[in-house]
């Protein structure tokens, strides 16, 4: 029996030192969704740095371009998520809340994001079939995340978790699904596979979602914003940010950079009183 109490005494030494290396002033957001949170290619050169390094990106891909590895944390540069992408609603929710918080606070992001995509491919459920019949171009961008965005979000957020403390989690998503009246259903199971995947309580970890470009920019998708703001009839731990106002590209379906300067500037106003409560 003597001879267990070395061993008892390091795991417990390990448990303890693990414990210890969690920062409870690093605060870490899973950002999900379609193409407006992975980022429309293009990004300012005077977006592109330089950014406070409080403000860090926890890498869900590897991303040479960039020198970095999957799964290591580095100051939040844009593009946030895989190349070639651009700048999103994150970077801007980012450098806000870096700014508006005390110089002891970290901000941290995760962001796996698919352009085109329904919310069905973040749904475990649902995966397989909505990719049986996806696209060659939709499996080309999945592939960055072997093709399951979701199980690589658990992934990098139980890892994320050995470092900081999760916060909050940012939906951009729904332009694929405009009009479908049991998205906020959808989205509900994904989020609550989220919380329950990660250990987390909805009271702690609310769930903030974009409007589309709106339909004073002309958003093609506009009408979904409708469907978008039923979200918190459903989650009552929801929060919807507003895009109006917010600029668009030509496309009329993704943000100009100003578009996404003001759009991730909305996610941290929403999200710092959040954060005091």
């Amino acid at each position: 029996m003597n001879r267990l109490l070395p061993v008892l005494g390091l795991l417990v030494a390990i448990n303890f030192s693990s414990l210890q290396a969690q920062d409870d002033d690093f605060y870490i957001f899973l950002c999900f969704g379609q193409s407006n949170m992975e980022g429309f290619p293009g990004i300012p050169e005077s977006e592109k740095g330089p950014v406070n390094p409080r403000f860090q990106v926890l890498a869900a891909v590897d991303f040479p371009e960039m020198g970095r590895e999957k799964g290591h944390w580095y100051t939040a540069t844009p593009p946030l998520s895989r190349p070639p992408a651009g700048l999103s609603p994150a970077d801007y929710f980012g450098r806000a809340l870096v700014a508006a918080l005390p110089e002891d606070k970290k901000v941290g992001v995760i962001n796996v994001a698919v352009g085109g995509t329904k919310i069905e491919l973040f749904d475990e459920t649902t995966r397989e079939s909505y990719l049986a019949d996806a696209p060659d171009w939709l499996h080309n961008i999945s592939s960055a995340y072997n093709k399951d965005p979701y199980a690589r979000l658990i992934e990098m957020g139980k890892l994320a978790q050995k470092d900081g403390v999760i916060k909050g989690i940012l939906l951009h998503q729904g332009e694929s699904n405009t009009g479908d009246k049991e998205w906020p259903a959808k989205v509900e199971a994904v989020y609550q596979n989220i919380l329950h995947d990660l250990d987390l309580d909805a009271v702690d970890v609310p769930l903030l979602a974009g409007e589309v470009v709106a339909a004073d920019q002309n958003g093609k998708c506009a009408s979904m914003n409708e469907i978008i703001r039923t979200l918190p009839e459903t989650i009552p731990t929801a929060h919807v940010v507003s895009s109006e106002g917010c600029p668009d590209g030509p496309d009329d379906l993704h943000f100009s950079p100003e578009g996404y300067k003001m759009l991730g500037t909305r996610y941290a106003d929403t999200m710092l009183p959040l954060l005091k409560d």
